[in-house]
């Protein structure tokens, strides 16, 4: 069985594996130890309450219980920008015009922008190349709406999610060599490491203060401004499904888009249901609906996925499922479909490749 839970210290040497497996691109999962080590510990002392909402991530991790392995992870930043600057670029407009030529240029600028301070973040989405398929990838990126709906004021008004932008396998990245190899004088690959670890202040000292035009990029970077990396693109189509939609914001490195939304117009906040759970020894598993289910224990919240029919007034669950979420009959339980009611098919064609 897939089990979603809050990480453990116990769960280092796991997620250190997985970071191995990235590759370049996702700055929150570094191969680094001791980074890892110091996240799981802030994550912790979030859900244990002692730290300010500027410090404040949840990591939650994907695990197969069959072999007590984490095979994947995703996480929520209560609110970016509090407690250090959050940068992004945001594409606009300048017009130049000259009345005595008769002329009117509209030109396609970037502005640096700190727009989105005190959002709340989905970022660290990753799952082992090996767990790629069935429903493990709408498991362990939905169920932080789930846990968005259920613990509701913990968190901002609106959330984002920044996605990957285009990078190939050596760290070549188009956008990075028309405009960041200039101003910060490294490698792509080496800027991505540094940001993963923490170490962000050149990215104040040394980014680009005023306006780009990007007229004057090369077309292969122009080209990749709000594109996602080809691993990448399965997981915007699922942010995309729940209500996310792409406002002109980008990576100051890469300029992978940023995706925004308002929670609670989010399809699973919206549309998530509390139910009381009911108990039976065994169940026929084979129906059509398939709920993303979850407890309502904000200390030990747990969350799988629950064969189903599509009218649910309640919840019936085997002993075997109860147990791993640890709930008894006549708990509460947050429950919601799976797949958006128009479009399943496709998003179901799209499982095996969220990452």
């Amino acid at each position: 069985m897939m089990l979603i839970r809050p990480v453990q210290l116990g769960d280092v040497a796991d997620i250190l594996h997985l970071s191995s497996k990235t590759g370049i691109g996702l700055t929150s999962l570094p191969k680094d130890e001791a980074h890892l080590r110091t996240r799981i510990e802030r994550s912790l002392a979030t859900w244990e309450g002692t730290l300010d909402k500027a410090d404040q991530g949840y990591l939650f991790v994907l695990e197969d219980t069959q072999l007590g392995k984490v095979v994947g992870v995703s996480a929520i930043e209560v609110g970016v920008g509090l407690s250090e600057p959050w940068y992004n670029f945001r594409l606009g407009t300048l017009v130049h015009a000259s009345k005595s030529q008769n002329i009117y240029k509209p030109v396609p600028t970037l502005f640096l922008s700190n727009d989105h301070t005190g959002y709340t973040e989905l970022c660290t989405l990753f799952l082992d190349p090996d767990y790629r398929h069935g429903k493990n990838g709408q498991l362990l990126s939905k169920v932080r709406m789930l846990f968005l709906a259920a613990f509701r004021d913990r968190f901002s008004r609106k959330v984002i999610a920044e996605m990957r932008g285009v990078s190939d396998d050596n760290g070549h990245s188009p956008f990075w060599d028309a405009v960041g190899r200039h101003f910060f004088g490294m490698e792509f690959a080496q800027a991505d490491r540094l940001t993963g670890l923490g170490q962000k202040s050149f990215i104040a000292e040394l980014m680009p203060k005023h306006p780009l035009y990007t007229d004057l990029l090369s077309e292969e970077a122009r080209a990749v401004i709000g594109q996602v990396h080809e691993q990448t693109a399965p997981a915007r189509a699922v942010l995309e499904s729940e209500g996310f939609s792409y406002q002109g914001y980008v990576d100051i490195f890469d300029a992978g888009p940023t995706l925004e939304a308002e929670i609670d117009a989010l399809r699973a906040v919206k549309e998530s249901q509390l139910l009381r759970a009911t108990i039976t020894p065994s169940r026929n598993s084979e129906t059509e609906g398939v709920y993303l289910v979850a407890n309502e224990n904000y200390q030990n919240f747990r969350a799988l996925l629950v064969n189903s029919d599509d009218d649910i007034g309640q919840l019936t669950l085997d002993a075997a499922t109860a147990q791993m979420l640890g709930v008894n009959a006549g708990d509460t339980l947050r429950a919601v479909n799976l797949f958006p009611q128009a479009g399943r098919n496709n998003a179901s064609r799209q499982l095996s490749q969220a990452s």
